[in-house]
């Protein structure tokens, strides 16, 4: 469809600062320019800047000149431009695509079944020579697609650094055309390797959960950067991608154990015990203890697991055998029972003269779940009871949580060692970027420290994820000016750490909540509940250090409650933005399932997820229909056991770390009061309905951006909205507006006569006799 009678515009390139759109091929027009090339909103355009690549088209959000295409990172890299240059965008006709060859890393081609990245792939546009990214087109809906399955499945299959990877287009047929959609019918193969449907899937080390993160380039982030990355830097046209070499590049070696960075303890009690069974197994003997070694090693995705294994063994002189427990997954009953026996068999062989072995199975609940274990499971046990009671094999499986594995594997001739990995905090964060930026040019205003405060919940694989991204925003935005050499900044890190998704946030589950920059500081008046809010939540997790001077115990929880529309979730975003916490949203019921065990499974997951996202903020709304008075239900007991299990997780043997639950309701009688007591939801702030001078800041915060006519006095409006929410309030500027639009869409100014007539439509929503209840329940606490 091009050609001289194609309609055709020439725009000034600028990057996109969305995460939304972050590596997900999208342009974005002004909706003149998308009317000007007869395109509705996602239809496929041609982007041609130093290359031809082709691109989802979108409206434009925000004000923008219609002069402008702003573009992801990746339809930049594949276009060849960077940003403030030209680029010409057309309508191009799309093909279904009948195949489609792609290349990508040894871990991506090995670890992700064909089909896995055609579900990712579909609804994109792509043209041969383009680089895409695995995250799902997910920006418009697509019909049949299921994004949070595929996520699912990227995530089990290869680990928490799947976010970054990106793959290559090699081919596409059929190969008359220039752009190509990625539908239910296409038939996708690796480049010399299996095609959709295909489960066989070769076995290599570096199928393994994710490893290699402190070296200078990440071993399981994309494929080598695709065509175009050169040419934004260099302004040359880039060349099509060389065709993968028969040999598989050789393995980074491990970081060393001093590169760990806090995991230093752990890496001594695995490197003790390794010592002991290789080196001095008649010690073991003489004192009555089998000279065996089965270890399980926990803690979240992407914290480093696999590599702190493969580190000790590296100076422990072992040599490491993989057994890829979600690859052998995904085969059938005999294919699977033969892998797990060939890696139990090359461990053991491994180990021969007076050689020492480990053999790795990392995410082992893949092959061993504790709920409803396949019959393969016991093949499996027998095979590392085996490998155990050899001599010089020491047995190692990573999960992310005992509970979630077979208990059977935790037998006392088995696994029966565990080590726990913490996500790291604030400090541990700036090192590991220490360690991860060591070979990497940085600008002079780059400060780690502000960025491992910027990133809370961040785990090893994230801060390789951001590295990469900062790297991309660098290589667009050009050579420094200073001395002609291209450096990390700060402004590249930053922007980073809004594109990059924590792994613990990137589950199913419960929502999780961006608070969009508010603070505190937005929200007008409430200076008594911003206050309480300030010391109950931001106090414990700013100033632990001046609690445990004090012997205080910081409370845990917090319930807001107030009339419908006072700003509570409102309150609870401008919390999370003053704090920078990871807020997880759990909206009424959401928790309850019938069946037995499922809701108390949830409830221990989400704050798992809290935990492993710390400092963490768990926002429980509608808290009374979550957490209802127990023995007045008639659901089979359901509500009384999620009360138990809230119970249970808020004040339990284990303490929460940093996590902080902040519940919100208008019936707050309704509550069980047992969750309402000290240790849990120990402080009640009562959010009352806005006054006159409230109700004043509310209206000018909302009209901040309308441009008011000379005779609006909100001061004086505030004082004759009396019953009038907080969400009253904006919504009557809204409708104000709505009206001078009606009026002429030429409106350049909302007048009196026109928020008179919202008046009209937007009544007072507050009801005096729930008021009433309110006012009581909060005098009486």
């Amino acid at each position: 469809m091009t050609g001289p009678g194609v309609p055709q515009v020439t725009l000034t390139a600028q990057l996109s600062t969305s995460a939304t759109d972050a590596r997900r091929g999208v342009v974005r027009l002004h909706t003149e320019v998308l009317a000007a090339l007869g395109l509705v909103a996602w239809d496929a355009v041609r982007v041609v800047g130093t290359r031809a690549t082709v691109a989802l088209a979108a409206p434009a959000t925000g004000p923008v000149s219609p002069g402008t295409a702003t573009l992801d990172e990746t339809a930049m890299v594949n276009a060849g431009i960077v940003a403030g240059t030209a680029v010409a965008v057309e309508p191009v006709e799309v093909t279904a695509a009948r195949t489609l060859t792609v290349a990508g890393s040894r871990l991506a081609s090995t670890a992700v079944a064909p089909e896995t990245v055609r579900l990712a792939l579909t609804g994109k546009v792509v043209t041969p020579g383009d680089t895409v990214s695995l995250l799902p087109q997910d920006l418009a809906p697509v019909p049949g697609a299921d994004a949070v399955g595929t996520r699912t499945r990227l995530s089990a299959e290869l680990g928490g650094t799947w976010t970054t990877e990106l793959v290559t287009v090699v081919a596409a047929e059929p190969g008359t055309g220039a752009a190509f959609v990625v539908g239910p019918s296409t038939v996708l193969e690796w480049q010399g390797g299996a095609r959709t449907g295909s489960v066989e899937q070769a076995a290599s080390s570096a199928a393994s959960s994710p490893s290699g993160f402190f070296a200078g380039v990440p071993t399981t982030g994309a494929a080598a950067p695709g065509p175009g990355l050169a040419a934004a830097v260099t302004g040359a046209t880039p060349a099509a991608p060389p065709a993968p070499t028969a040999a598989a590049p050789a393995e980074p070696p491990p970081p060393t154990v001093s590169d760990l960075v806090g995991h230093q303890d752990a890496a001594r009690r695995l490197g003790e015990w390794l010592e002991l069974v290789f080196r001095r197994p008649e010690l073991l003997t003489r004192l009555g203890a089998a000279p065996r070694l089965g270890v399980l090693v926990v803690g979240p995705e992407g914290v480093g697991r696999t590599t702190l294994v493969r580190s000790v063994a590296a100076e422990a002189e072992a040599h490491v055998v993989v057994l890829d427990a979600p690859g052998a997954a995904a085969l059938e009953a005999g294919a699977a029972a033969e892998r797990v026996r060939t890696a139990c068999r090359r461990a053991r062989e491994a180990a021969s003269g007076q050689a020492r072995a480990v053999l790795l199975v990392p995410d082992v609940e893949a092959l061993l779940p504790a709920s409803d274990p396949p019959p393969l499971a016991t093949v499996v046990l027998d095979e590392l009871r085996a490998v155990v009671a050899s001599e010089r094999v020491a047995l190692v499986a990573t999960a992310q949580g005992p509970e979630s594995v077979d208990p059977r594997l935790r037998a006392p001739d088995l696994v029966d060692r565990e080590l726990g990995l913490a996500a790291p905090g604030d400090r541990d964060r700036a090192e590991l970027l220490r360690v991860l930026l060591r070979e990497v040019p940085l600008g002079g205003d780059v400060d780690l420290g502000v960025i491992g405060l910027r990133t809370p919940g961040f785990v090893a694989a994230d801060l390789v994820a951001l590295r990469r991204e900062a790297a991309v925003r660098a290589a667009l935005r050009g050579p420094g000016a200073d001395d002609g050499e291209l450096r990390l900044c700060q402004d590249d890190l930053l922007g980073a750490v809004t594109s990059v998704r924590p792994v613990a946030l990137s589950s199913s589950g419960s929502q999780t909540l961006h608070s969009g920059g508010l603070t505190l500081d937005d929200v007008g008046d409430m200076t008594e509940t911003k206050q309480a809010l300030t010391e109950t939540v931001l106090w414990p997790l700013s100033y632990p250090d001046s609690f445990a001077r004090l012997g205080v115990e910081p409370p845990r929880g917090v319930l807001l409650y107030g009339p419908p529309g006072g700003g509570k979730t409102y309150l609870m975003r401008a919390l999370a933005g003053t704090g920078r916490l990871n807020v997880f949203v759990v909206k009424g019921a959401e928790l309850l399932d019938k069946y037995v065990g499922e809701s108390e499974r949830a409830v221990r997951e989400l704050f798992r997820r809290a935990e492993d996202a710390a400092p963490a903020l768990v926002f429980l709304d509608e808290v009374d229909a979550l957490a209802p008075r127990r023995g007045g239900s008639s659901d089979a007991g359901v509500a009384d056991r999620v009360v138990a299990a809230l119970l249970t997780e808020l004040d339990g043997a284990t303490p929460l770390r940093d996590v902080v639950v902040l519940g919100a309701t208008n019936r707050p009688e309704l509550i069980d009061p047992a969750l309402l007591r000290p240790g849990r939801l120990e402080r009640q702030i009562y959010v009352p309905p806005p006054d006159a001078p409230a109700r004043a800041a509310i209206l000018r915060a909302a009209a901040k951006a309308t441009p008011l006519a000379s005779d609006v006095d909100l001061d004086a409006l505030a004082e004759d909205l009396a019953g009038y929410s907080a969400a009253d309030c904006s919504a009557l500027v809204r409708e104000a507006a709505l009206t001078a639009m009606r009026a002429s869409l030429d409106s350049t100014e909302v007048t009196a006569a026109q928020f008179a007539a919202a008046r009209q439509v937007v009544r007072p929503s507050l009801d005096p006799r729930q008021l009433a209840e309110l006012e009581a329940y909060a005098s009486r606490g």
